[in-house]
């Protein structure tokens, strides 16, 4: 089949390894027709390397792509390797970050990616647009398919509208939690898991859901709303929901983008293993980066908290156990300077906002965990949005250009939680709704 475990497939890689038996098997994809032709028409050599971790919910998505080229196309090789059980394989390619990709022995991406951005990053050659182009007008139609944009497009499909949904990735960034304890009725469930419900729970219904597309620009024409994607394609409707869901904030200091992947990195659960015995920092107050302080304490010899307010806005008791944690030292009042390394991350630079003196401390790794970023732009011009870039909505759901309605975390609806943004994908539906009725037919 070409594909190799150099790994103990357990945690979130055990879906993987079940799931690369019964493909190399002869077990049909789930993948789109268009996406499958794609990776059978490469041509070449691609020998694959993917490090992962065990506890990484992002690695998974790679992993799996990875192997289903292996399966489907005989120049496609792939081999999936846990980072932590090899470290100095790892080390020796100064691996920081997971998934890391290596093609044909060079670095080719790090990150999580679905199998379209993998595909697009080879230059292989596109699906064509004219299929989706050439879909007749939807009543409503729904941009993401995180847990608002689920929500939404599930309840407009039960009202008997024709509904498409636009999912870039199935289940959203719900796919990056480690763990959901505070969903009413589900005591415990693992994000990715939370996402498959989710996107199955869709599929029990009439929705037109267009897996690996993005949208990137929006337009009034024709008393119809029309959304171009990244692949081109053009798709008509007469409502518009808008569930695009943030991304993480980025430090945007001197240094940051060079050592991404290199110590800087974004999700304690994907990268916190490989800086097993090492020096860390975190960066943020509230409850993501405490809880990650915490967690990377079992891990890692040191972790220093550095907080830019004057105190923690943490839930009291995440605060109280990680101030009885006693190899975390929280810093709050600073200032980040930028980040220090040649190849790999060496420090990091602080100013105490209180007495202005300039600090260096060494450490390894840094986590970034300072909230969201709204993925708004591509609506720029088109409603209007606080200066976070979050959307402006009223109790309906609806924006200020009429037809247009939005939900979940590219809201400035306050507390970016799971069941907050369900509720407000329903809303959203249900004023989507009650606005095409009082249309003109």
């Amino acid at each position: 089949s070409g594909i190799r475990f150099a790994a103990v497939p357990l945690g979130h890689e055990l879906s993987s390894f079940v799931l690369a038996l019964l493909q190399a098997g002869g077990h049909p994809s789930k993948a789109s027709p268009a996406i499958i032709e794609r990776v059978k028409a490469l041509c070449g050599s691609y020998d694959f390397e993917v490090f992962m971790s065990l506890s990484c919910h992002n690695c998974p998505d790679v992993v799996q792509a990875l192997n289903l080229m292996a399966v489907l196309n005989p120049c496609v090789r792939t081999t999936v390797i846990d980072g932590a059980l090899f470290q100095d394989e790892a080390k020796a390619r100064r691996v920081m970050a997971v998934p890391a990709v290596f093609l044909n022995g060079e670095p080719f991406m790090t990150g999580r990616a679905d199998l379209g951005a993998i595909l697009d990053k080879l230059g292989a050659e596109p699906a064509k647009p004219a299929a989706l182009t050439e879909k007749a007008s939807f009543d409503v139609l729904v941009v993401g398919a995180g847990p608002a944009g689920a929500t939404a497009a599930l309840y407009a499909a039960r009202k008997g509208l024709r509904t498409g949904m636009l999912a870039e990735r199935p289940g959203g960034q719900v796919n990056e939690t480690s763990s959901v304890e505070n969903l009413t009725s589900v005591k415990t469930i693992e994000g990715p898991a939370l996402a498959r419900n989710i996107m199955a729970h869709v599929e029990e219904y009439d929705v037109d859901v267009m897996s690996g597309e993005r949208a990137v620009e929006v337009r009034r024409a024709d008393g119809l709303w029309h959304v171009r994607t990244a692949s081109g394609a053009l798709l008509r409707t007469r409502a518009l929901i808008v569930a695009s869901g943030a991304r993480w904030k980025t430090l945007d200091v001197p240094g940051e983008e060079e050592l991404r992947g290199r110590g800087v990195a974004y999700c304690p659960h994907c990268d916190g293993p490989l800086f097993k015995g090492k020096d860390v920092v975190v960066v943020g107050g509230g409850n993501s980066a405490v809880e990650a302080a915490i967690d990377l304490a079992g891990i890692c010899r040191h972790v220093t908290l550095l907080q830019r307010s004057p105190r923690l806005r943490a839930d009291a008791v995440l605060c109280r156990r990680v101030a009885e944690t006693p190899n975390v030292t929280v810093r709050c009042g600073v200032k980040i300077d930028g980040l220090e390394g040649t190849d790999v991350m060496e420090a990091i630079r602080i100013t105490d906002r209180e007495s202005g003196r300039e600090e260096r401390i060494a450490a390894e790794g840094c986590f970034v965990q300072i909230g969201l970023t709204p993925n708004t732009e591509w609506l720029d011009g088109v409603v209007s949005r606080n200066r976070w870039g979050e959307i402006l909505t009223d109790k309906h759901g609806a924006t200020d250009a009429e037809g247009i309605f939005a939900a979940g975390d590219c809201t400035a609806t306050p507390y970016k939680q799971v069941v907050i943004s369900m509720g407000d994908g329903a809303r959203a539906s249900l004023g989507a709704f009650d606005w095409l009725i009082r249309q003109p037919s």
